[in-house]
């Protein structure tokens, strides 16, 4: 039967078919792709017998369960109750991205307050767990007023509804490509060294802050930096649930 949701064929080796074949996939390092690389060391061909082991790895991870701990679970739990969690680890699966990464993006949307009514600070009118600019509610059939009286459960429905509407039926296996769908739909798929925005242009000086090394060029790798550092922080003892 066809499979569908996070462990879905997507043709992509990654850990778990990498791990079958008996092969080590390098490690991503943000540092080389900020620098312009492509984010991806070469690894040194593994020992048989260290990559030997790995061939009794099960084919595919079971499914996130509602119970399992992710980012900030334990914060919105507090905040939303556990419908909250529920309910995104549910979203997740149907956008075939890690429900770690989409907490980690609605962290740094909203400040870590996960809260529906979330104004931007910069008074760009965007509101809500994503940041939903006025024309892209109207798009999705609400707006900014109803956004602000949602519940943050409710307004789950109208991220996917966005990311769905970018995404397509894409994966959106990266933390940086869930980012994106936010951001720049555009540059979902491209690769981490891809720049976003250059100066001088409107759209570099609206984002100027996310330029880490201050070059004129801000790539989808330095654009996913400081939403990668809220992933981390949810993942604290102090804040995964």
């Amino acid at each position: 039967r066809a499979v569908v949701g996070r462990h879905a064929e997507d043709g992509v080796v990654g850990p778990i078919t990498a791990a079958e074949l008996g092969i080590a996939l390098p490690a991503f390092d943000f540092d080389d792709a900020i620098a312009g690389g492509p984010g991806y060391r070469p690894l040194r061909a593994a020992p048989r017998a260290a990559v030997e082991p790995a061939r009794a790895a099960p084919s595919a991870a079971p499914p996130l369960a509602p119970g399992e701990p992710i980012a900030w679970g334990g914060i919105v739990r507090k905040k939303h109750g556990p419908a909250f969690k529920a309910k995104v680890i549910e979203i997740a699966e149907r956008l075939r991205c890690d429900a770690n990464d989409l907490m980690a993006v609605m962290a740094f949307e909203t400040g870590g307050s996960f809260a529906p009514d979330e104004k931007n600070q910069a008074g760009s009118g965007a509101t809500g767990l994503i940041q939903f600019m006025p024309k892209t509610a109207e798009g999705l059939g609400t707006s900014i007023a109803a956004l602000e009286r949602m519940s943050a459960v409710e307004q789950l429905d109208l991220v996917e509804a966005h990311i769905r509407s970018v995404a397509g039926s894409r994966a959106l296996p990266k933390l940086s490509d869930v980012y994106m769908s936010v951001l720049l739909p555009l540059a979902i798929g491209k690769p981490e060294s891809h720049v976003l925005f250059r100066k001088p242009s409107k759209a570099y000086t609206q984002n100027k802050g996310l330029d880490v090394n201050k070059n004129g060029r801000i790539t989808k790798a330095e654009a996913t930096a400081k939403v990668h550092r809220k992933l981390v922080l949810g993942l604290k003892d102090t804040r995964i649930g």
